[in-house]
């Protein structure tokens, strides 16, 4: 908690020092990007920032402060709860003792427009409003798998012998199907592969590259699971202190940005192509093996949020998944 007090007093000496007796019926909404800034899962929010601030004069501006280095991605969820962030980039995975029911939305079979229509999202903003002091703006990540990348090769889903770097996202996955797995920061996986302490990693098909992985993995398992989800979350005391107009406008902006998501069929082969011509090669699992990995995700998901979120569980699924 010192470190978001301290936070607190440079965000707010640099707003001041932003603000201009012109912009006084502008509002100016401090955000942190749990991303390296430029890499995949930050771009489409600083696409977003920037289309806010060139469309949204006189009426709402964004200053980026920036990403990791300003608030450590575990503690962004907390920032954004207590006010020290007015909004956020981040993944649900970053957060998960706040929000217990943020382990669903990696399992989204719908999109988040079909979530808008069918009530998911009402729901969902309704727990961040409840538990997190926070508005559930826009969700980016739809339609981009998670993979596990491998420097070891295997047939079949079975990961028996294998050590892996894990997030809780694929946690009791990975351990479902035999493996042992450690838990590294980012910072610290290419020195791990390097050195032959894991054997392989989780990740999206996005990213690795921008974070130089690919150096030091040799394959990629096919084929996906789960979903990305990168949220923008606006404090809630914030978000109400807000004029209509500059809500609506925020509102239309997510949809824009939500919208950006029919794109990541096509990142995705772009970013498939570029590991085959770095010399990842791909492991395709057929037939039997290929459904035992992909219900075993499934089922081993559904059955953690009944663990973590037993009064939401079952809702959820049956918005989220078709």
């Amino acid at each position: 908690m010192n470190r978001l007090r301290r936070l607190t007093c440079l965000f707010a000496l640099a707003l001041t020092a932003a603000a201009t007796p012109a912009a006084a019926q502008e509002i100016v909404l401090r955000a942190v990007t749990a991303f390296q800034p430029g890499t995949a899962f930050s771009k489409p929010f600083e696409a977003f920032v920037e289309k806010v601030n060139a469309e949204g004069k006189g009426l709402v501006r964004i200053n980026l402060v920036g990403g990791p280095s300003a608030v450590p991605p575990f503690e962004l969820g907390n920032a954004v709860s207590s006010g020290v962030v007015d909004i956020a980039n981040v993944t649900s995975a970053f957060y998960p003792t706040l929000l217990p029911e943020g382990e669903a939305l990696k399992l989204a079979e719908r999109t988040i427009q079909e979530q808008r229509a069918n009530g998911a999202w009402a729901l969902l903003n309704q727990l961040h409003n409840q538990r997190m002091n926070a508005w559930y703006l826009a969700r980016t990540g739809d339609g981009t798998p998670f993979h596990l990348y491998l420097n070891k090769p295997i047939d079949k889903a079975d990961l028996k012998g294998l050590t892996l770097r894990v997030t809780p996202i694929y946690r009791a996955f990975f351990e479902a199907l035999g493996a042992k797995n450690v838990q590294t920061p980012p910072g610290e996986v290419y020195t791990s592969l390097e050195r032959g302490v894991v054997d392989g990693y989780g990740w999206p098909i996005q990213g690795i590259l921008d974070l130089g992985w690919h150096e030091v993995t040799k394959m990629r398992v096919e084929p996906g699971f789960y979903q990305v989800d990168v949220n923008v979350l606006v404090n809630l005391d914030k978000w109400k202190s807000m004029r209509e107009d500059q809500r609506a406008f925020l509102t239309r902006m997510a949809e824009w940005l939500e919208s950006t998501n029919a794109r990541n069929a096509e990142l995705n082969k772009a970013e498939a192509d570029r590991q085959a011509a770095a010399g990842i090669k791909t492991i395709t699992l057929t037939g039997a093996e290929r459904d035992k990995w992909l219900q075993t995700a499934r089922d081993v998901g559904w059955a953690q949020v009944e663990k973590v979120a037993p009064a939401n569980a079952k809702r959820l699924r049956e918005l989220l998944a078709r």
